[in-house]
């Protein structure tokens, strides 16, 4: 198994199992067979996330993840990939997972996969890119 680095933030008086999402992104990571890299998460509420949401969106909404990878283009040069940022509401993680009718354990995984698929390029601009990503994403969660 390639050596990865995560970097879990979270704000103030939200509870997170940082071993539970360890475990997710190393196994999404190997599963899409990624190479050493540097993942960083952050874990926030639906205030922090419709400010950068309207920031970087032009959204002036919550939304469940955000994605900020750092890699441009096909390349990379270097041992260890810099993948990225990903942010995560649990305030409308947990919505969904009401919503969806799924332990929002599930949910916070499958927004990880989901969050991790973005940096490494994956869109849904269209309907087309959506199902294919989508598509993985489930076949990820399902070999969890």
């Amino acid at each position: 198994m390639p050596p990865y680095t995560i970097d879990i933030t979270v704000e103030e008086e939200i509870a997170v199992d940082a071993a539970s999402v360890e475990e997710t992104l190393i196994f999404t990571l190997n599963h899409l067979d990624v190479g050493p890299c540097e993942v960083s998460v952050s874990f926030v509420g639906d205030a922090t996330i419709q400010q950068l949401n309207r920031q970087y969106r032009n959204l002036d909404e919550p939304t469940d993840v955000l994605s900020f990878p750092q890699e441009e283009g096909e390349g990379f040069f270097g041992p260890v990939r810099i993948l990225g940022d990903i942010v995560i509401s649990l305030d409308t993680m947990e919505r969904n997972a009401l919503l969806f009718d799924v332990e929002p354990s599930i949910e916070l995984q499958r927004l990880l996969i989901h969050g991790v698929l973005h940096l490494l390029g994956r869109d849904h601009a269209t309907n087309e890119e959506r199902e294919e990503m989508l598509l993985l994403q489930e076949k990820i969660l399902g070999h969890l």
